[in-house]
Formats: structure tokens, C-alpha cells, sequence
């Protein structure tokens, strides 16, 4: 555009708009980025779930200690010194080509402290070690130790040259069994190159989620490209930043994907949806899915509107703490409705330190509840620090609808032997409601023991609705169990859905 024939003023503006604006673009990708992060858990935490090693990864996630944080600094040669590491605008910056790092050495005080943490908590795998617990699942490597005799249990101390995570007690043991490590050793390096990314100091346009679009563009739901593609998403190239974007999308995508008209799982073959779970999501689907109805500003345009969707999430941990704008993604996925999130568990309110202290039970609010209505026009969000059979039994809920109201479980541990008596009361009242149960689970024999703790609780008063499977929209990005580091899965690995036995009644005509 030549100056001398455009007008002062369209230039001003044109200047204004092409104008870089760093700091505006850092303000809400740093939110996902410290959920990411999160801090090293506590000793009386990790004590408390000691003995359940899947369920407590979003848990230690969520219930990191906030930490001043320190100048990043990087090991002298000496080992008894810290000599500050170069800084730009007061913070280090790891290129890609430089994000692996020991944990023990890292220039992230978080990383280090969390490298500390684990060789206090986590046992040598080697089988010449005793057992210190009975095995939870067929290919847990606790199997191998013998119950009696061998080696006393030894925290871990080396720390694999190639993972750069304490792994076993001594150099010995970890060259001896080698072989068996080489299984996880990619997958480690990999969560410890991520880990390190996340601390980077790098822009993360992953973070920047699209606003609501025009419904005549059809949502793809296949896979995570399609998806992301059909969204609008900014374009993301690289496989790490894609797994950092699903790590925090998996959440709301895994409920949206189910519910969605579109949705991959169907009664087709390979659907994994049975006939009872057809009949109950098309409730749910007529609902989220309205006809238009011609409404407009006017006063001829006026309409009833229906009531909110309810989607509760029970034995929320991690999720509940992510940042909002990500949970309005669902929201955006249907458009003429509206949503409202109830999450409900005792560590519900973990990792949300700046709302604390938790607001008073007064009799208007009977259960303390924290009530965010401002999130957008379709998106309301309540929290209760509570099990759900108090609230059941209060009626604080009541009534339930099939066709406004559905559960949602992440991870619920349900046949776990640690967490099983937790959801012994609960799940006779959640399937009194008949009301669809979606649940994830870490691998298929997590999702096949909850299965069959439910069936065998319950006997035959159980429908199933979504076969177990893998999750389409699970995470990509691979965790680690810092009490543990042989046990890494990811969020939301599988998924499948059940709810109480419904017996049509049919009228005999009289002769």
C-alpha cells in the first residue's frame, strides 16, 4: 500500500492492527501451561494414595505444592554450588534441540525437586527385591519379586542416561535389567522432554483455542486431526505440541464426542454402542441438538427456553481446576443449548489455592457450593466439596431426567481395591436414577475391573451402554506416576458407559 495515496487515518489504524502485542498474546496459555506443570506433590498426599498407582496421577497432578519460584540455575561442576544460568527476560529459554535434561540436573527447580521427591518415594524394580505389595494388575513388574527372602526394598538413586529418570537403586541393578527397562525407556524420555518443554519459557499457541463458529460447519470427529482441523484450530505441526494440547482437550472432547450426533461410537459394527446405549444418548442427543425455533430479539421472536443440560462429574480431581476456557470448548460443540458442569468430590477444590478459604454453609447454601455463572452465555459451573450420596440423599439434585442429565466418571478407580469401598454407596443410587454413566480408565483391563466390580455388585440390574474401548480423544501425552516410574499410562485412555436396568412394562389386553 503506497502512503502518499492513503490517508492518514487508515494508515494509524492499519499500524495499529499489524502492530505485535507480546505481552496481551502470553496472558491465558500461561494458565494451561502451570496447570501442565503443576508442583511436586506432598509426602502426606502421596502417603495417602500410596497404594492406588493409576488413580492418583491426576490427583498428584492437581495436588502439587505452590512454591515460591526460585532463579533457574544449572549444577556447578562441583556439585556444592548453584551458579545462575544465563537469562533472557529473567528466564531461561530451552531450545527444542536442548530439552533433555537429568531430572536430578535440570535447570527447572519444579523438575528437581520433583527428581528428589521420586528417589524418597519409589522403589528399585529389580526382581532380587523383596515385594513390599501385592500385584494390581497381570503385567505389573511387582510380580517378579518373590514374597519372602531376596534383597531388601531400596529406593531408586540411578538415573537412566538415556530416560534421565531415577529408575533403579544402583547402576547394577539397571544394566542387569536392561532389557525389561528399553520397554518404557522411550516413553520416559519422551514425558521428561515434555516436561522440560512446559518450562521452556516458549509462546504455546496450542493454548489458543477458536471461539464459537457457524453451525452449517460440521464438526469431524474421526480422530484428534479432523477434529482440530474442523474446529479451526490453529494449525499445530509439531508432535509435541499436540500432545500438550490434548493433554488438556481430552476432558471436555471425551464428553463431547459421546454426546455429539456425530459422534464416532455407533450401533454400526465397530461402534461399540449397544441398543441400550442407543436408546439413551438419543435422549440426550435430541436434547443437545434443538430444532430451530425461530426465535429472535423482537417480542414475536420470544421463545421458552428449555432448562440446562446437567453433565456431573463425580470424583472430580484434576479436571475440575483446569482453566475455563477450555471447558467452553463443549460448550461451543453445541450451540443452541445450554451446559452446566457439576463437579462433585472431596478433591474437587484441589489445585485451586487463590478461591480458598471455601465459601460458608449458610441454609441457603447448605453444601458450601462454588457457583461460576460468568464463564459465557451457555456455560455455568458448580463445585461441591462433598460425596455424591450426601447430595443424593439431601435431594439437592432431584429430579433426574434422561434427557437433560448424564454422569461422567475420569478414571473413577471403581474395582480398584484401594478405592472401591469410596463408590460402594454411591453406585446403587447412581443407577436408581437411570441416568447414562460414562467412565474412562487408564488401559483395557482397568476398564474390564471396573466393569466387573459394577456387574458383580449389582448383579443384573445393569445396562451397558458403550462397550470398553479405546477413547478416540484420549491424551496423548503419556504421565508419569512419580511413586512409581514403571507405571506410566495416559487420560483417558479407554472409555465405555453403563446405567440402571430399565424393564419396559408392557398392558396385557383383557379377554
Amino acid at each position: 500500500m503506497r502512503s502518499r495515496y492513503t490517508c492518514q487515518q487508515c494508515l494509524a489504524t492499519l499500524g495499529a492492527t499489524l502492530r505485535p502485542r507480546p505481552q496481551l498474546a502470553q496472558q491465558w496459555p500461561a494458565a494451561s501451561r502451570r496447570w501442565l506443570s503443576g508442583k511436586p506433590s506432598t509426602p502426606a498426599a502421596a502417603a495417602t494414595q500410596a497404594v492406588n498407582s493409576r488413580r492418583r496421577l491426576s490427583s498428584l497432578e492437581a495436588q502439587r505444592q505452590t512454591a515460591p519460584e526460585e532463579p533457574l540455575q544449572y549444577p556447578s561442576p562441583t556439585g556444592l554450588e548453584y551458579t545462575p544460568a544465563p537469562q533472557t527476560n529473567n528466564r531461561v529459554l530451552l531450545q527444542p534441540d536442548n530439552l533433555f535434561h537429568p531430572f536430578s540436573k535440570s535447570p527447572s527447580p519444579d523438575i528437581r525437586r520433583r527428581a528428589a521427591f521420586i528417589k524418597q518415594h519409589a522403589l528399585c524394580p529389580h526382581p532380587s527385591h523383596q515385594q513390599t505389595r501385592q500385584p494390581t494388575q497381570p503385567d505389573d513388574r511387582e510380580a517378579l519379586k518373590p514374597a519372602t527372602g531376596g534383597l531388601p526394598p531400596t529406593h531408586v538413586r540411578f538415573e537412566c542416561p538415556d530416560c534421565g529418570i531415577p529408575t533403579y537403586c544402583s547402576e547394577e541393578h539397571w544394566a542387569d535389567d536392561y532389557e525389561s527397562h528399553l520397554e518404557i525407556c522411550e516413553t520416559l524420555r519422551q514425558i521428561n522432554e515434555d516436561d522440560h518443554d512446559l518450562r521452556s519459557g516458549r509462546f504455546f499457541p496450542e493454548f489458543e483455542y477458536p471461539g464459537p463458529q457457524m453451525e452449517e460447519a460440521l464438526v469431524n470427529m474421526t480422530n484428534w486431526d479432523t477434529f482440530l482441523y474442523s474446529r479451526e484450530f490453529r494449525a499445530i505441526d509439531d508432535d509435541r505440541s499436540l500432545r500438550q494440547a490434548t493433554r488438556l482437550l481430552t476432558y471436555p472432547v471425551t464428553i463431547g464426542s459421546i454426546l455429539h450426533e456425530l459422534s464416532p461410537y455407533n450401533i454400526k459394527r465397530g461402534g461399540r454402542l449397544t441398543v441400550e446405549g442407543l436408546k439413551s444418548l438419543s435422549a440426550l442427543r435430541y436434547t443437545l441438538h434443538p430444532p430451530r425455533t425461530g426465535a429472535g430479539p423482537d417480542i414475536k421472536g420470544l421463545r421458552p427456553n428449555p432448562p440446562p443440560v446437567r453433565l456431573f462429574i463425580l470424583g472430580a480431581r484434576a479436571e475440575s481446576s483446569l482453566p475455563r476456557e477450555v471447558w467452553v470448548q463443549l460448550s461451543h460443540l453445541f450451540p443452541r443449548v445450554s451446559l452446566h458442569l457439576i463437579f462433585i468430590g472431596p478433591e474437587s477444590m484441589a489445585n485451586r489455592d487463590a478461591e480458598f478459604p471455601l465459601p460458608p454453609r449458610t441454609p441457603s447454601n447448605p453444601f458450601g457450593a462454588i457457583v461460576e455463572d460468568r464463564i459465557s452465555n451457555q456455560l455455568k459451573i458448580s463445585t461441591f466439596v462433598e460425596y455424591y450420596h450426601t447430595l443424593h440423599q439431601a435431594g439437592v439434585f432431584y429430579p433426574y431426567d434422561p434427557y437433560f442429565d448424564a454422569f461422567m466418571l475420569f478414571h473413577p478407580g471403581l474395582g480398584h481395591p484401594a478405592s472401591a469401598h469410596e463408590w460402594a454407596e454411591t453406585l446403587p443410587l447412581l443407577l436408581e436414577t437411570k441416568v447414562p454413566i460414562l467412565a474412562t480408565g487408564y488401559t483395557e483391563w482397568d476398564m474390564q475391573r471396573d466393569l466387573s466390580w459394577v456387574k458383580e455388585r449389582m448383579g443384573g440390574e445393569v445396562d451397558v451402554l458403550l462397550e470398553p474401548g479405546e477413547n478416540r480423544f484420549r491424551s496423548l501425552r503419556w504421565d508419569l506416576n512419580d511413586l512409581d516410574p514403571q507405571d506410566v499410562s495416559c487420560g483417558n485412555w479407554g472409555v465405555w458407559g453403563f446405567r440402571g436396568k430399565r424393564y419396559e412394562a408392557t398392558r396385557r389386553d383383557e379377554e
